[in-house]
């Protein structure tokens, strides 16, 4: 490996972050929904910064929406859903079908649903 100077290293990380954020898209199809989800596997800081915040306020429940609605894409890469249809998630939308499609996009293993209701 070649020490490269520190604005160099800045280009190749950049460039790296740009080739991971166009690259294909993974998918999955949600039943209950009647339709697939489409995301990439990386984010910016700033588009988790949200969701670390009410992370860290104790509100995972509402920051498993918000990476649902800044994560989630049609196939043509457009957002699915917008910052005003998280109250409807809150409220109008399975708790259920919520975790299981933030785990997915998050690619993690997310509270059950009675952990998730304590919150």
């Amino acid at each position: 490996m070649t020490d490269k100077k520190p604005s160099n290293v800045l280009n190749s990380a950049t460039t790296h972050f740009k080739k991971q954020i166009s690259g294909e898209m993974n998918s999955f199809e949600v039943p209950e929904w009647d339709t697939t989800v489409y995301f990439r596997s990386v984010q910016s800081l700033k588009n988790e910064t949200e969701v670390v915040e009410l992370t860290r306020q104790g509100k995972s429940t509402e920051a498993l929406v918000v990476s649902i609605i800044n994560k989630a894409r049609h196939a043509d890469g457009s957002v699915m859903f917008n910052k005003h249809d998280k109250a409807t998630f809150m409220n109008e939308v399975d708790p259920a079908v919520i975790l299981t499609v933030a785990g997915k996009l998050n690619a993690v293993e997310l509270p059950t649903m009675e952990e998730a209701s304590k919150n």
